[in-house]
């Protein structure tokens, strides 16, 4: 076998979780080029077809499931609904997250309902996520690949203290799940993005072209993460590239 041939995900089925735009986006189509076949999860439909159609035309099946990760009966019924459809998950990918409507504020201002919200999307589910899906993926092993942030191992960030709170706990969750899913062969990493445009850090931050430039330039490459950057991290966390590789903490940051 040679080296190029340990990316392959050809036969393997994937899930991923916010997968209608951007991060989630990239990932997707990244492990169907790889030669996955791609379930995507997200609150709106038409992104998630959007991003199907692309799927499909890479020659992989795609299935478009319509999901609020943040309660656990929707978390259960999507990863029966994937079984359902393809018999098997390989690949889970909870890159649902960020702050979807809730504003950046100083810690001592934040209302409890902001912490419930953003905490509950970035730490909790991911962890209903994975309780869900081990057990489709015992049996012949698989990659969980959560997708957190630089900013959960910062030395602190001011106004935006809540997300960055719930980040550092899902790097944590992850290390201390790979040690448990180790004996069942199911490996759990992370991905750590550093500064991206989103539609999401653009409504949470109000910044527009000015802002993301400036951004830029402060960045050790000199630009932005791209969708790319994320699915090809993911392929290899996803393939048997890494298969001694668990509890890591990859940064896609552009710099330290």
């Amino acid at each position: 076998m040679g080296i190029l041939d340990l990316f392959s995900l050809e036969g393997k089925v994937a899930m991923v979780t916010g997968g209608g735009g951007g991060i989630g986006r990239g990932i997707a189509l990244g492990l169907a080029e790889a030669g996955a076949d791609v379930a995507l999860a997200g609150r709106r439909e038409q992104p998630l077809r959007d991003t199907g159609a692309e799927i499909e035309a890479r020659g992989r099946r795609t299935l478009a499931l319509p999901t609020d990760v943040r309660e656990w009966a929707n978390v259960e019924a999507l990863v029966q609904a994937v079984m359902d459809e393809f018999g098997r998950i390989d690949v889970w990918v909870s890159n649902a997250g960020g702050l979807q409507e809730q504003r950046v504020n100083f810690l001592v201002k934040t209302p409890e309902e902001s912490w419930d919200a953003t905490t509950t999307l970035n730490l909790k589910a991911p962890w209903m996520c994975a309780k869900a899906v081990w057990p489709a993926m015992r049996a012949n092993g698989g990659a969980i690949i959560n997708v957190s942030s630089v900013g959960g191992i910062s030395r602190g960030a001011p106004t935006n203290g809540v997300y960055t709170a719930a980040k550092a706990g899902l790097n944590h969750l992850t290390k201390t799940l790979a040690l448990e899913m180790a004996p069942f062969n199911i490996r759990v990493n992370a991905i750590l993005p550093g500064g991206v445009r989103t539609e999401d850090f653009e409504d949470a931050s109000g910044g527009g072209d000015e802002y993301f430039a400036e951004m830029a330039k402060n960045q050790p490459l000199k630009r932005l993460g791209r969708e790319e950057d994320f699915g090809a991290a993911a392929v290899y966390l996803a393939s048997d590239a890494a298969s001694w590789v668990t509890g890591h903490l990859l940064m896609v940051s552009g710099g330290p």
